[in-house]
């Protein structure tokens, strides 16, 4: 694989994204952690499944925001089930404990596919945050899970002002399930997975299939519903404006602004 390291070591498999500069969720970076992911699954030697990123300071950075220009709403909803549903899907009937380990930034999507896994250690350097607002989309998918594992308010916080926040406000938010030194995180993360490890491969994965099937809510019709928002709002001008103003690295002008202004308003 192209962006994806994938090694198995002592039972573990380890799936290391690896796209300089910031691991942004390209088609083909999701498409080689789904084809990690049934690696791991197939394999009788796998117990636990390691997400890690082989970047010094980030975890990932989200989407390619380059590829989602153009309000192509085929294209993004071809997409958005991968990333969505076949990542759920993957983590669903995985039958094995997954752990995201985050080293740094984990930004929109980035914060999906950590929160995919059955558990999230995180070094004290690493911050979270769902900044999509800030240039004209959403993070919709979080619109699901968010309110049931933090709380409505601290959930409309998090995904409507863009900030990020850091890991030991993570973790007092039960967003994460433990914060680490950052020299650490690698021994705590293996010694985590090593727990889960020498447990009975065939209870985990019966009593995992359980676990699951009892906390899906509902997931995949609520997804679906938040895809086609998602893919409504890349229509958007405001969307459109948004994502070439990120790439070309200047502030948006929101379409309400522009009307200010040919109105003479300003």
């Amino acid at each position: 694989m192209k962006f994806v390291n994938y090694r198995v070591e002592d039972h573990i498999a380890h799936v290391v994204m690896n796209r300089e500069p910031v691991n942004a969720l390209s088609l083909e970076l999701v498409e080689e952690i789904l084809e990690a992911y049934r690696l791991a699954k197939t394999d009788t030697d796998v117990r636990c499944v390691m997400l890690e990123s082989a970047l010094p300071s980030v975890f990932c950075a989200g989407m390619d925001l380059e590829m989602m220009r153009g309000g192509d709403s085929m294209r993004i909803r071809d997409y958005l089930d991968k990333l969505y549903l076949d990542m759920h899907l993957a983590q669903y009937r995985m039958g094995k404990p997954t752990i995201a380990v985050v080293n740094g930034a984990a930004r929109a999507a980035g914060v999906t596919v950590a929160v995919s896994c059955d558990c999230i250690l995180a070094s004290e350097a690493a911050s979270f945050g769902y900044p999509e607002i800030d240039v004209g989309v959403i993070p919709a998918m979080h619109y699901v899970h968010l309110p049931r594992q933090i709380g409505r308010h601290k959930a409309f916080e998090l995904c409507f002002n863009g900030k990020p926040i850091d890991a030991a406000t993570a973790e007092r938010w039960n967003l994460i399930n433990r914060v680490v030194p950052d020299s650490e995180l690698a021994k705590e993360a293996l010694a985590l997975a090593n727990d889960y490890a020498n447990k009975s491969p065939q209870i985990m994965r019966i009593a995992r299939d359980s676990f699951m099937r009892a906390n899906d809510y509902e997931y995949r019709r609520n997804i679906e519903n938040v895809v086609e928002t998602i893919c409504l709002i890349m229509e958007q001008p405001d969307a459109l404006e948004g994502l070439d103003a990120f790439v070309e690295k200047r502030r948006p002008t929101w379409q309400a602004d522009r009307n200010k202004r040919s109105k003479g308003n300003y």
